[in-house]
């Protein structure tokens, strides 16, 4: 069962520099622009994040190990609080600050990725796990204080907890040999199966019918529950007991083992590991029932940690460009025009994403910056990719 859960685990190493500082395992590739117009020192304020302070001061707000490695008496880049002076320059540094009682700026503004952190995860299958197969009262849903059945879980102890999930997004790639892959996000109603809901969490891409390579099915967590009787005396169902004033149970809805989920809070931007095939990387989904997707905005994409993507990786967001009909050399309809009549336009890029979770196939990554609306079906690629 504990396959299912993904966990994060960033390894540290050191880099030798003139200035030692703790990062990430990648190398800083590249110069990061520092603006001509910079000051010397920044006095770290409440309310900053790492990506926003670069943002101000580099060209490219990703590579903020820089300004750290400026900084000598940061042990940690995620320790920084506020009211230390960073220094923007290479000389003159400045000595360590007095860090007064209050919590280190966070690389990402964590409160709006905690729940998926804590809350979402995907897996490659459910229907093995145990399920909910009634609610006391013949009720439709149950809360805080209610029993649910649940059918599966012949061995479980009086006292266990399980965490109650639902599985609410199915995610899929139509593999495409010529013209790239084509991504399909459907919607699962209580039994798992798709179906058309109007008050899925996620908005749908494109959805062919056949020939799907299954990315994953994503679960949201719904309540805790604790059994407070098993299959005893002939009965074919463990009581459960609903345990959080969180979302409603109802039938259908999973249980899994509750497993203390320690999740890194650390994320240290760096570019892919390797470039993928034109279309393969996409943002699937944008969270909230949404289309678009603007800066703090979360969005799913369609790689995941076996195709080397990992917590900190950072993405370029590019609208795909059109096929456009040469209107000015053919005159016919569009239906009538093939491809030799069409001209390939440029991608136009939209923002940058960096990755907080990943499980196989799939990803969330939070919209980090942005001059345009990103949007379901957009590619990904090298975050100074320059079209």
């Amino acid at each position: 069962m504990a396959s299912l859960l993904s966990r994060f685990n960033v390894s540290l190493k050191t880099v030798a520099a003139t200035a030692a500082l703790t990062v990430a395992g990648f190398a800083i590739a590249g110069n990061p622009g520092i603006r001509p117009d910079h000051p010397d020192t920044y006095v770290v304020r409440k309310g900053d994040t790492l990506w926003d302070i670069a943002g101000k001061f580099l060209s490219r707000p990703w590579l903020w190990p820089e300004i750290w490695q400026a900084n000598p008496q940061v042990k940690n880049p995620h320790l920084i609080y506020p009211g230390d002076v960073l220094s923007l320059a290479y000389i003159n540094r400045t000595a360590e600050a007095q860090h007064p009682a209050e919590a280190p700026i966070p690389g990402i503004p964590l409160a709006q990725v905690e729940p998926w952190l804590k809350d979402m995860r995907v897996v490659s299958e459910f229907d093995e796990l145990p399920y909910v197969v009634g609610i006391e009262g013949d009720q439709l849903r149950g809360s805080q204080g209610y029993v649910v059945y649940a059918k599966g879980l012949p061995s479980s102890a009086v006292g266990q907890r399980y965490l109650i999930v639902r599985p609410t997004v199915r995610y899929a790639r139509l593999d495409r040999r010529q013209g790239g892959d084509i991504m399909d996000t459907a919607d699962l109603d209580f039994r798992g199966k798709r179906t058309i809901d109007f008050q899925q969490f996620w908005t749908s891409a494109i959805t062919p019918d056949r020939g799907h390579d299954l990315l994953g099915f994503e679960l949201q967590r719904v309540n805790v529950g604790t059994i407070t009787r098993g299959e005893v005396g002939g009965i074919q169902a463990s009581t459960v007991r609903l345990d959080e004033a969180g979302r409603e149970v109802r039938e259908g809805d999973r249980l899994i083992p509750v497993d203390a989920q320690a999740y890194d809070p650390y994320f240290v931007p760096h570019p892919p590991k390797a470039q993928f095939e034109y279309r393969h990387a996409q943002v699937l989904a944008v969270a909230d029932r949404l289309r678009t997707a603007g800066p703090r905005d979360v969005i799913a994409i369609s790689v995941g940690s076996k195709d080397g993507v990992d917590n900190g990786t950072v993405f370029s967001l590019w609208r795909m460009g059109d096929r456009k009909v040469d209107r000015v050399k053919y005159k016919r309809t569009d239906e009538l025009v093939g491809n030799y009549g069409r001209v390939r336009l440029p991608d136009e890029f939209s923002g940058h994403a960096m990755v907080f979770r990943t499980f196989d196939h799939v990803s969330y990554a939070l919209v980090m910056d942005g001059i345009k609306p990103t949007e379901v079906g957009y590619e990904l690629k090298h975050p100074d990719a320059p079209y």
